[in-house]
Order: C-alpha cells, then structure tokens, then sequence
C-alpha cells in the first residue's frame, strides 16, 4: 500500500513538474529594433498620413474645376497617391505591430502646417502649391527610404523601403513632369506689349 502511494506520488510530481516546465519555458524574445529602424518607421507612417490626406484635400479643391489641364493632372495624380500610400501605410503599419513599435496618430507639426497652408490656397495657386509640397515631401521620404536601405539593421524594416524606392521615385517623376506643365512659358508669361500679335483681318469697307 505505501509502494503504491509512493508511486502515485512520483507520477503527480512528475506530471506537475511537465507542466511547469511548459509554463515557464521562455517564449521568443521580440526582434531587436535599432533607432534608425524605429525612426524611419515613424517617419515613414507621418509621410504616408500626410499624402493621403494632402491628396484627398486635392480632390476637394479641385472638384468642378477639370476645365484647366493642370488641374486633370492633379485629381490624377492625387488618386494614384492615395491609392499607393495606403497600401504602403498598411505594409508600415504591420510590420511596426510586429516589432513592437508605436507609430503616432498624426503627422508632424511641420507637415501639419503646410496641411493647413493648402487648405487656405484654391484654383491655379492650389494647383501649383500641392505639386510644389508633394514633390518635397516625396524627396523627403526618398532620402529616408535610402537611409534605411543602407543603415537599417532589420530585415522586415529593410525590406519595406526597398518596396516603397521605386513607388516613390515614380510619384517623384509624375510630379516633376507635373511641375514642367504647370509653369508657363516665356510666351505666356510675357506682357501684353511682349506678346506676339496677328495681323488683323481688313475690315469689310478696307477690303
């Protein structure tokens, strides 16, 4: 009778030193993050805030005024925007979760300003102003990008600004090519006395 309460003993304290082990044994230490990672994720998220909201502004500003060429290009170039750093905000987002690191609600203050600065401009000085912004913006986020490409450390981090090079180095040639067709001409930004004139037709009585 003790043998077998001996024995009942040793398989419980057996049982229960199994489970222990499964309960304290470590789980996966998160990856470590460096500063340049942590940074560029932080920044990478407010660049793609601002130009989705800079961009949707855009539509609203422009909505009923497609009759200027400049303007078409805008909506155009706002919904490719839109479209594009949604997408890259959500691979951002995702890999920021996984890492543990915190991203912040809203843009910076500085690009909280010139959020507002757009928002007082309308027609053909919206236009050229939103161009102007989004081409230093993405010139902004391109040197961050390369940044990360040549100092970051995690591969996840890594990985994301490769991704976002190429997209963000073709919204930079869509808006310089933007910027070329917004800026007037030598013609047409001469004076009226510097315009070149037709000869006018004769009148019905010099005929």
């Amino acid at each position: 009778m003790v043998r077998k309460m001996i024995i009942l003993v040793a398989v419980a304290v057996a049982a229960m030193g199994g489970t222990a082990g499964a309960v304290v044994s470590p789980s996966p230490s998160p990856q470590a993050v460096t500063q340049q990672d942590r940074d560029f994720l932080v920044q990478a998220h407010q660049s793609n805030l601002t130009e989705i909201e800079s961009s949707k502004t855009a539509l609203e500003k422009t909505a009923g005024q497609q009759d200027r060429k400049v303007t078409k290009t805008v909506r155009k170039l706002a919904k490719r925007f839109i479209k594009d750093h949604k997408k890259l905000d959500k691979a951002v987002r995702r890999v920021a979760d996984q890492l543990g690191v915190k991203l912040p609600d809203t843009p910076n203050t500085e690009q909280r300003k010139q959020l507002d600065q757009l928002s007082a401009l309308s027609g053909a000085e919206f236009d050229r102003a939103w161009i102007s912004a989004e081409l230093h913006g993405h010139h902004e986020t391109l040197a961050a990008v390369e940044q990360e490409i040549e100092n970051g450390s995690s591969p996840e981090v890594k990985k994301l600004a490769t991704v976002a090079k190429p997209i963000v180095q073709e919204h930079i040639d869509l808006l310089l090519k933007a910027e070329r067709a917004s800026t007037p001409s030598p013609s047409e930004s001469a004076g009226p006395s510097e315009s070149p004139s037709l000869p006018e037709s004769p009148s019905p009585s010099e005929s």
